[in-house]
């Protein structure tokens, strides 16, 4: 199988599946000497892990990272760190029902199709616990960025918007509550409203806002590696996500040219930021945000009609333990993404004489 390892220069592989013996990866290229703060680390798995609150899935997993190589007295070598995140409370019987039959929307038919096997417990390699991995080693990745700073949100629940522009809100607050929405009191309506399709068995999705600032100007390679497209790809590589926006997304074809466009400042930072941080698919030093669409997790609580390895028609029902709503413990994940590919074009920048 392959499409298991992510970057150019700052690369990580990982491996395992939900159900098996652990998850981990291979984080390749980061650079020796980086004194590593593995609490950091540990507290965005903790961030990611389930079972820390009522709105998401009940598994319970201490996500406890086991790092077995590449550092040494607490610094990156310049080896590859290899690490693990061992499974300790997967319940495969819960997947018996599906052994010999397709979810809708999940990837059983066409990993089956393309492999001719599938690891039906919990979803196996296109689990969304692979994530985990990521976690890792975009925890790393931030703490090689040490003068940058990621910070991801949730700014939408089904129809429930966060009504303001992320400069208008206290980004500290996002951990404040379990949606991890930056404010307060749409927070508490999407509790209550994750809370309420629990209770019907159905799941619903969500927008995830992401903002990176003190990017320095230059990372991102043109043409085709420009910084947003691998920020793109990065986003849409995580589970359940179906749509990416960067800068003024979507909402810049209602607008003019003459307004749209960033009109620049004497040092070199523009008035605006409608750009979103890129320009030419580079960095130009202002604010980079986004926005990720994850749908609803496809395993619902209710009886559905789909069909066997034979083609027969049959009703099953989902069980197990799911996540009502994604968004709130993707946050990490978006970050982590984020992480990687800031690391990885920063590295990319250093083997160009500027």
């Amino acid at each position: 199988m392959a499409g298991n390892t992510f970057g150019n220069l700052f690369k990580l592989t990982t491996f395992g599946e939900s159900h098996g013996v652990a998850i981990g990866g291979v984080l390749d290229g980061c650079p020796p000497g980086i004194a590593l703060d593995i609490d950091a680390i540990q507290q965005e798995l903790d961030r990611r892990k389930p079972g820390q609150s009522a709105i998401v899935t009940q598994r319970k997993e201490p996500d406890t990272v086991e790092f077995f190589s590449g550092i040494f007295e607490g610094r990156t070598t310049g080896t590859p760190i290899g690490f693990a995140i061992r499974n300790t409370n997967q319940k495969s019987r819960d997947y018996s029902h599906i052994k010999d039959s397709y979810r809708p929307s999940h990837a059983d038919y066409v990993y089956d199709r393309k492999y001719g096997a599938r690891d039906y417990r919990g979803g196996g390699r296109s689990s969304a616990r692979e994530t985990a991995s990521r976690v890792v080693a975009g925890a790393i990745a931030k703490q090689f960025l040490s003068d940058v700073r990621i910070n991801a949100f949730v700014s939408q629940v089904g129809e429930l918007k966060l009504g303001k522009h992320y400069t208008e809100l206290d980004l500290s607050l996002t951990e404040s509550n379990p949606v991890r929405c930056p404010d307060p009191e749409t927070a508490s309506k999407m509790e209550a409203y994750i809370k309420e399709v629990r209770k019907e068995g159905d799941t619903i999705g969500g927008i995830i806002t992401c903002v990176i600032q003190n990017v320095p100007i230059g990372l991102g390679e043109p043409v085709f590696d420009k910084l947003h497209a691998e920020l793109g790809k990065a986003m849409l590589s995580i589970n359940a996500v179906k749509g990416f926006e960067y800068g003024s997304g979507f909402e810049g074809i209602t607008m003019k040219g003459s307004e749209h466009n960033d009109q620049y400042n004497p040092d070199g930072s523009t008035k605006t930021n409608h750009s979103g941080g890129i320009q030419g698919g580079i960095s130009n030093g202002m604010d980079i945000y986004f926005n990720v669409a994850f749908k609803p997790v496809a395993t619902v609580i209710q009886p559905y009609d789909t069909i066997d390895k034979e083609g027969n028609k049959v009703t099953t029902k989902g069980k197990g333990r799911h996540d009502p709503c994604v968004v709130p413990r993707a946050v990490p994940i978006v970050e982590a993404m984020a992480a990687l590919v800031l690391a990885d074009y920063t590295l990319v920048a250093r083997t160009i004489k500027l």
